[in-house]
């Protein structure tokens, strides 16, 4: 009997109820619409932080900041002084720690043993500025005019330089490049789990201390270098094994190198810039941190959170309209289609005084019309949730559909850099702005369907509840007075 009675009161106020699922839907739309671009918004920062953290990495730790002595290091070369007239190639590489500051090896070992760490990973940050090029060794050619009476001073009698030194000179150029001195032995966390090889291999772990390097694909490009090239750093030549692509935005370095590698070039033996962190549960990665500056001294830690709050451009500013203005854009559209839908729910239940006090003198209980009222509610909101549900995946579509570019903005400024002043892809060694560009999507997951079919439910059981409670106030004496 009541689905019978719901049925045929449905398809009697298809009109009325067709207004009330459009205004459910439209607010049930926005909501998957803004949900949706938030989680591409998460998913466009998390590319963004991927390009300096590395895949799986919490945290970071870096030595703290201190006060500066005013002895930082400074590039110095030194070139071989040219005793002939013969042009001379000649170069050197100046191999700088990035930051300036390093810790101690063991430091990955302390990070390890804090409760709540998973994985710790050490590398070292190199920056190499390489000067070659040549000197030419100037021609001195006599005066003709000069005098050969050397009386009155150098210039001769008559007072005419009896020379002068023409041509000479020095042609230099500087290359500068970055290289990471990784861990072979650990490569899940770290820099170069942000790059696919794309050409040869990765680091073996047996290659602890070998002269082999992987190069990213654009600086490879650039210097022509492939599988099977050498390169040589500091009078030291590393064959190529392998071509990474950095998976998002710009790779971390230029050159990667095993551990030791990097420490013997830049004669820093047992020293890191950086430790890379994963911890055990990523709901407690505030208490990982906390309990790792709190035992493992001289040292700053910081997290994924820390360096979203350095992201900044078009993909920080969007992010913040769609987590503050969409939210409350969504949530003012949906108390108004809910209110909407109960007051015509309310008004629609007036509208039908007589039928339900005549159902009331037949014997109808006031609990039975108000479930009556609530049914018929809930139904349109169920059907108001579907029709949102199909507009706001198609909105959804829209926006992946048409990937607007943003651009973020990581750190900047002299001293600043990412992660703190550590060094590394996290200190003042990395001082530049670095812009990227990232395609938005808008993905629906499977909780924003959820969360729209709830919607639906509530905005049906709200509408049903003004309506109940204004149809379980009817007596039957209300229809007899809309008798004619």
């Amino acid at each position: 009997m009541f689905f019978t009675y719901l049925r045929r009161e449905l398809r009697r106020r298809r009109k009325a109820a067709l207004v009330v699922a459009s205004g459910l839907a439209l607010g049930i739309a926005l909501v998957i619409v803004v949900n949706s671009v938030s989680n591409g918004m998460g998913k466009a920062q998390d590319k963004v932080l991927q390009s300096l953290y590395g895949l799986g990495t919490d945290m970071t730790v870096t030595k703290a900041a201190s006060v500066s002595t005013g002895n930082a290091q400074r590039p110095r070369f030194q070139f071989d002084a040219q005793n002939n007239g013969d042009s001379k190639s000649q170069s050197s590489d100046r191999v700088m720690v990035q930051g300036f500051t390093t810790l101690a090896s063991s430091t990955v070992t302390e990070v390890a043993d804090q409760k709540g760490v998973s994985t710790a990973v050490g590398g070292l940050s190199l920056n190499v500025v390489k000067v070659s090029g040549q000197f030419t060794r100037g021609q001195f050619r006599q005066n003709p005019n000069a005098g050969g009476n050397r009386q009155g001073g150098p210039g001769g009698g008559n007072g005419q330089p009896q020379g002068e030194v023409r041509g000479g000179g020095a042609d230099f150029d500087i290359n500068q490049y970055t290289v990471y001195g990784t861990d072979v032995t650990k490569t899940v966390l770290g820099p170069l789990t942000s790059s696919k090889i794309t050409s040869g291999r990765t680091f073996r772990t047996t290659e602890t201390n070998a002269k082999v390097v992987v190069a990213d694909s654009a600086y490879a490009k650039t210097k022509k270098y492939k599988v099977g090239s050498t390169v040589t750093i500091k009078g030291v030549k590393y064959k190529v094994i392998g071509i990474a692509t950095a998976d998002s935005g710009d790779s971390a370095a230029n050159l990667y190198i095993p551990l030791k590698q990097a420490q013997a070039l830049a004669g820093e033996k047992n020293k890191i810039t950086t430790v890379y962190v994963k911890a055990t549960d990523s709901q407690q990665i505030d208490t990982v941190k906390s309990a790792i500056q709190k035992n493992v001294s001289g040292t700053t830690v910081t997290t994924s959170a820390d360096l979203a709050k350095t992201v900044s451009g078009s993909l920080s500013t969007a992010s913040s309209l769609a987590a503050n203005v969409g939210k409350w854009l969504s949530i003012a559209v949906l108390v108004a289609a809910f209110l909407v839908a109960g007051l015509l729910t309310s008004s629609a239940v007036s509208r039908r005084v007589r039928e339900f006090g005549t159902l009331k003198a037949l014997g109808w209980k006031s609990g039975r019309v108000t479930r009556q009222v609530v049914g018929e509610a809930v139904v349109n909101g169920l059907a108001g949730g579907a029709l949102g549900i199909a507009l706001g995946l198609a909105g959804a579509y829209v926006v992946t559909a048409i990937s607007p570019s943003l651009q973020a903005q990581l750190g900047g400024g002299t001293g600043g850099g990412f992660g703190g002043p550590g060094g590394g892809f996290a200190g003042p060694g990395r001082q530049a702005a670095k812009t990227l560009e990232v395609a938005l999507t808008a993905p629906v997951s499977v909780t924003t369907i959820l969360l729209a079919v709830g919607l639906a439910v509530a905005g049906g059981l709200i509408a049903g509840a003004f309506g109940g409670w204004r149809a379980s106030r009817l007596r039957p004496a209300d229809a007899l007075r809309r008798v004619e």
